[in-house]
């Protein structure tokens, strides 16, 4: 038995090429469908895990999908948004909790969620290096965001601009990076958290001045009347909160008008779930409430649907790979022949050539299942992450 699997073992590594090529084949024939359903399942069960923790979305009408994936996930263009009186009407129904969020910005990469303190008590999450945000412009980091920019408590973040042809006048912020939050699994981790009111200041729906009052800022001093001081062109607007000039931050109109892409709502009970969505059944809302797990069952559906299109098709280009690679093999036999006259000839018995034949093929064969298998691990493991990734660059 032994001279028969060394025979064969030394003829699949002479040809190395041709025994790579069938391994990789068989590996991708096995390995394509279930690594595809892997990623499916992968993906489905991270997309159900937070819909069913998130009881109520609501935000201006338009797309329930788009709406569930930047409130959820962080992942789609920024929503329509309301205004942030929608967040006090939740609330003042007394049913349960309001917590805002509003979406759209970036520091880098990551994404920036303007939202309350209520927020980080209803996800779990937990600060594991620095304190909470206190005041206005500062902000706390998920791990994976954290890890990604490099930055611990102390350091600082800066917003990036909404568009290069942001010819407004709004000025990316300068944030201190307060705290870490603990790795959670979750698109959390990949976020930058600020204060609501922090992300109306990088919206340029507040700003800080210099105080004219003082001394060494007579020169941005266009002229005085009265006890009133109008400052000139020259006076600096802050693109930096700090303690010494956070009291000269003030916003612009009434904040009950302010924008929020969501508000998270999240009912005492199902009566008060029910009843909450009962308000919002009028022919004139301008917002509506959803069931995020309604919307991602709906997005599953169209998903799973187009996986087994997907897997039909790999599973129809694998058999016609697999009846190639047994033609392969018999070819191989064939040009072959003269080979098996030879092990013949020199003292090989029928059953001894035909057990290093049928060794050959079981080797390139079980090969090829470990490597689908090893492929198949690292989906399992690392799958998640690179989607994820692709998606998010």
């Amino acid at each position: 038995m032994k001279d028969i699997l060394y025979m064969a073992w030394r003829y699949l590594s002479h040809h190395k090429i041709k025994t790579a090529l069938l391994v990789f084949s068989i590996a991708l024939i096995i390995y394509l469908p279930i690594g595809l359903k892997v990623i499916v399942d992968q993906s489905s069960e991270s997309l159900t895990t937070r819909a069913e923790a998130t009881p109520l979305v609501v935000g201006a009408k338009g797309s329930p999908l788009e709406l569930i994936l930047n409130t959820l996930y962080f992942e789609s263009e920024s929503p329509e948004v309301m205004t942030y009186s929608e967040t006090a009407r939740v609330a003042n129904y007394g049913m349960g909790i309001a917590i805002p969020i509003y979406a759209g910005f970036r520091a880098d990469t990551q994404p920036i969620i303007g939202t309350t303190l209520d927020y980080f008590d209803f996800r779990g999450l937990n600060i594991v290096e620095g304190r909470n945000i206190v005041m206005l412009g500062e902000c706390v980091l998920g791990a994976a965001a954290a890890e990604r920019l490099g930055i611990v408590p102390g350091g600082s973040v800066i917003s990036s601009p909404d568009s290069v042809f942001d010819i407004a006048g709004v000025y990316p912020l300068k944030m201190d990076v307060v705290g870490v939050l603990g790795r959670s699994d979750s698109p959390d981790d990949d976020a930058v958290f600020v204060d609501v009111k922090t992300a109306w200041v990088i919206a340029g729906l507040a700003h800080g001045h210099q105080d004219l009052s003082k001394p060494e800022a007579a020169s941005q001093v266009l002229k005085k009347v009265g006890g009133v001081v109008v400052g000139n062109a020259a006076v600096v607007q802050y693109n930096e909160i700090t303690s010494a000039n956070a009291d000269s931050f003030h916003f612009h109109g009434d904040v009950s008008g302010f924008p929020v892409t969501a508000v998270i709502a999240v009912p005492r009970d199902d009566k008060a779930s029910a009843l909450l969505q009962g308000k919002y059944l009028g022919a004139d809302e301008r917002v509506q409430i959803v069931e995020p797990l309604d919307v991602i069952d709906e997005l599953l559906e169209t998903v799973v649907s187009v996986r087994s299109y997907v897997i039909t098709a790999v599973i129809v280009v694998g058999v016609s790979t697999l009846i190639t690679t047994v033609l392969v093999f018999l070819l191989s036999l064939r040009l072959r022949r003269r080979e098996i006259i030879t092990m013949h000839r020199i003292g090989g018995s029928r059953k001894q050539i035909v057990g290093i034949l049928a060794a050959e093929i079981v080797a390139t064969v079980v090969i090829g299942l470990c490597l689908a298998g090893v492929l198949t691990a690292l989906t399992a493991r690392f799958g998640a992450v690179i989607i994820q990734s692709i998606v998010m660059s």
